[in-house]
């Protein structure tokens, strides 16, 4: 179970990067958007951070993506 929850921040952390970057987005831009701190961007990314499934559909919304391509 550990290893699923650890495969899942991965590849969340991997998403969110790889679609703030295809946005041409710097972690402060994307943390602006959705009213969060650029550190709190870098932790998520890091795999340092669980955010809670709001926090989750705004980033989405604000990379033009759905919470399940974050996930993928």
């Amino acid at each position: 179970q550990e290893t699923l929850h650890a495969d899942a921040k991965c590849r969340l952390a991997s998403n969110v990067k790889r679609l703030r970057k295809t946005a041409s987005l710097s972690q402060e831009e994307l943390g602006l958007r959705v009213c969060a701190d650029h550190a709190y961007i870098s932790r998520i990314e890091a795999g340092r951070q669980n955010p809670t499934l709001e926090s989750l559909a705004e980033i989405a919304n604000a990379l033009e993506a759905s919470v399940a391509e974050l996930l993928r």
